[in-house]
């Protein structure tokens, strides 16, 4: 398409405000991730690893299940993430509390210090993102996305109590 100055924004614009709801909110996750993504590459963090980074800074000494369920993801890949942030040194595992089958994961003090390098870079993408909203807007969006969630989380629980079979949103595609 020519550059018309912009016009081909506006135009994705326009088309995107017909867009489905649930299209727009993926296209708009997608965008946030990537633009997280790039700001992480320069320190050398993988977005993965900054999920439960996010997760420990807030409650460090969480058990594999426990950060599993806070990050939304499978046990097999908290685990398989915990590794690989464990040989970098973000984090330790141990056991806790005499259980000896559950390990528990633990900032290191260089996964402790990475907080102050990588959070500013999410309100760096967050304030990109929201760019040209005034604050009332935001907070509307905010509020708006809270209730769209606790909508959706309902309905899958709801469906789960009405026997229907809720799929894992992860794997290999079959029924």
């Amino acid at each position: 398409m020519v550059d018309n100055g912009g016009s081909e924004q506006l135009d994705r614009g326009a088309q995107n405000a017909e867009e489905r709801l649930a299209r727009l909110i993926r296209l708009a996750a997608r965008a946030f991730n990537r633009s997280l993504q790039i700001r992480l590459s320069t320190e050398g963090v993988l977005f993965g690893h900054w999920i439960f980074l996010r997760i420990l800074w807030r409650e460090d000494g969480l058990s594999q299940r426990e950060l599993s369920e806070r990050a939304h993801l499978t046990e097999p890949t908290t685990h398989s993430t915990l590794s690989r942030m464990e040989e970098l040194g973000y984090v330790t595992r141990r056991n806790v509390e005499g259980n000896k089958r559950r390990q528990h994961a633990f900032l290191t003090p260089q996964g402790l210090a990475l907080r102050d390098k990588l959070e500013p870079l999410a309100i760096e993408a967050n304030q990109i993102a929201t760019q040209g909203l005034n604050p009332d807007e935001v907070q509307t969006l905010r509020r708006a996305l809270v209730t769209i969630i606790g909508n959706l989380e309902r309905d899958e629980v709801d469906a789960a109590t009405r026997g229907m079979r809720v799929p894992p949103t992860r794997g290999n595609g079959t029924l």
